[in-house]
């Protein structure tokens, strides 16, 4: 039995594009877990502030330590200082979600941080979709 090319030519077409998609699908799925950035909103109790910057210090350089972690920048709002931002970058999702909210210092944190938060924080998780830089 004899195949015409055109059939050979469409059936590799077909191939590739499942393969080219497979592919695709699979290095989206890798980079879901990647690259996830967090925003923690923090407010303080009155005249607190100092108190829980100096906390957070003391938190984010055990943080550092972490697999996965990236960097974090600490904000405070220039019309109130009992408002604390923390801008928070991981390489992992998965481990940001799990093992890093069970490690020991930052359970402690949980606790000790009662003295001088006036709650708990609020959370946010974002995806980088474009970053533009001066360079």
């Amino acid at each position: 039995m004899k195949t015409s090319t055109p059939v050979i030519i469409s059936s590799l077409i077909i191939f590739l594009l499942f393969a080219i998609y497979g592919q695709s699908q699979e290095v989206t799925s890798k980079s879901d877990d990647q690259n996830l950035v967090v925003l923690v909103k923090y407010k303080t109790l009155p005249s607190k502030n100092t108190e829980a910057i100096s906390g957070l210090t003391k938190l984010i350089e055990v943080v550092k330590q972490e697999p996965n972690f990236v960097s974090i920048t600490m904000l405070t709002d220039k019309n109130d200082p009992s408002v604390i931002m923390l801008y928070e970058e991981w390489s992992n999702e998965t481990y940001y979600h799990g093992d890093h909210m069970k490690t020991p210092h930052l359970q402690d944190f949980m606790i000790s941080s009662r003295a001088y938060m006036a709650g708990p924080p609020e959370i946010s998780g974002w995806k980088t979709e474009k970053k533009f830089t001066s360079e």
